[in-house]
C-alpha cells in the first residue's frame, strides 16, 4: 500500500494522471456539448416541472404538501431526518440562495447542506495526508493546513452558489431594459399583463434563459397562487436585483391601486438602461488602475529587452 502511495506521490507519475484527467474532461466537454440538445428547452422543460408542482401543491393542504416535498427529495430526506439537520436548514438561507442560483428542486437543498458537512472533513483529510506524506511538514504547520482546508471544504458550496446567483444575475440585469421594452410595448397594445408576459418570455429566451425562466414561474405562480402580490414579490426575491424589485412594487401597485403601468414601464426601463451604462462606465474607468500591474509584470520587461537588449549584445560582443 505504502509502496502505491509513494508511486502516485511521484511528480512523473503525478503529472501523467492529471493530463490524462484533463484529456478525458476535454473529451466529455466536447462529447456533451455535441450531444446537447438546446438548452432553452431544456430549461423551460424543467420550469414546466416547477409549474406541475405549483399545481399539486395548490390542490392539497400545507402538511400534506410539506410533505410531498420531503417524499420528492428521496433518499437525501431520509438522511437529513436522520441527523435532524431539517432545522439547521431552515435556520440558513441555503433555500432562498438556491433559488436565487436556479436550483429549485427540493433535493439540491439537502445535497447544498450536506455538502456543507461534509467537504470540511474531507478536505481536512486530504490536506493532512499531503501535509504529512507529500511535504512533509512538522505538526504545528500540519495543524495549520488541516484547519485551513476544513475552512475551505465549509465555504466551497456557498463560492460555487454564490458564483452561479452572479453569474445568473448579470444575464438578467443586460436583458432586462430590452425585456421592460417589450414588456411595455405588449401593454400598450392593450394585452393583459400575463400574455404580455409570456410573450416577453418568449421572446428574451435566446437572449437570457434566466430571465425567461423567471417570468414563466412568475406567469405559473400567479396562475395558481391565490394572492397574486406573492407571486410578484417571489420574483423579486428570486432574482434579488434591485431593478427587477422596483418593477415588481409597480406590478403591485397596479395591481392594487389600478394606477396605469405603461409610464411606469417606461421610466423603469430607462432606469435599468442609464445603470446599465453607469456600470459599464464605472467598469471602463477602473480599467487603467488594473492593467497598471500586469503591464509592469509583463510589458515593460519585453520592452527593456528590445531595447536595451542589442546596445549590450555591441557591448559584451
Amino acid at each position: 500500500m505504502m509502496e502505491l502511495v509513494t508511486t502516485l506521490m511521484e511528480p512523473r507519475v503525478l503529472m501523467q494522471v492529471i493530463i490524462g484527467l484533463a484529456g478525458f474532461a476535454t473529451i466529455y466537454t466536447l462529447g456533451s456539448g455535441i450531444s446537447r440538445g438546446d438548452p432553452f428547452k431544456e430549461r423551460m422543460k424543467a420550469v414546466a416541472g416547477e409549474k406541475e408542482k405549483l399545481r399539486q401543491m395548490a390542490r392539497q393542504e400545507p402538511a400534506s404538501g410539506s410533505r410531498l416535498r420531503m417524499q420528492s427529495a428521496g433518499g437525501l430526506s431520509a438522511i437529513m431526518e436522520l441527523f435532524n439537520l431539517q432545522q439547521i436548514m431552515q435556520a440558513s438561507a441555503a433555500r432562498d440562495k438556491l433559488k436565487m442560483a436556479g436550483l429549485r428542486a427540493e433535493k439540491n437543498v439537502y445535497t447544498f447542506v450536506l455538502a456543507r458537512l461534509i467537504c470540511p472533513p474531507v478536505f481536512a483529510l486530504i490536506g493532512a495526508f499531503y501535509a504529512a506524506v507529500q511535504f512533509k511538514l512538522d505538526s504545528q504547520t500540519r495543524m495549520f493546513v488541516w484547519m485551513g482546508a476544513a475552512l475551505f471544504g465549509y465555504f466551497l458550496p456557498g463560492i460555487i452558489v454564490n458564483n452561479m446567483i452572479q453569474k445568473r444575475q448579470l444575464s438578467i440585469r443586460r436583458s432586462w431594459p430590452d425585456s421592460m421594452d417589450v414588456m411595455l410595448i405588449c401593454i400598450e397594445a392593450g394585452m393583459p399583463l400575463e400574455p404580455a408576459m409570456t410573450r416577453v418570455a418568449r421572446e428574451m429566451g435566446t437572449q437570457s434563459v434566466p430571465l425567461a425562466e423567471e417570468l414563466t414561474l412568475t406567469i405559473a405562480e400567479l396562475s395558481y397562487l391565490q394572492d397574486r402580490r406573492k407571486a410578484f414579490e417571489n420574483l423579486g426575491k428570486r432574482t434579488g436585483l434591485s431593478v427587477v424589485k422596483s418593477v415588481v412594487t409597480a406590478f403591485i401597485q397596479s395591481e392594487r391601486y389600478g394606477t396605469p403601468l405603461g409610464q411606469a414601464l417606461r421610466v423603469l426601463s430607462q432606469e435599468a438602461r442609464d445603470q446599465r451604462m453607469q456600470e459599464a462606465e464605472k467598469k471602463a474607468a477602473s480599467l487603467p488602475s488594473k492593467l497598471t500591474v500586469p503591464m509592469i509584470m509583463f510589458f515593460l520587461p519585453v520592452v527593456f529587452v528590445v531595447i536595451i537588449g542589442p546596445s549590450i549584445i555591441q557591448i559584451f560582443g
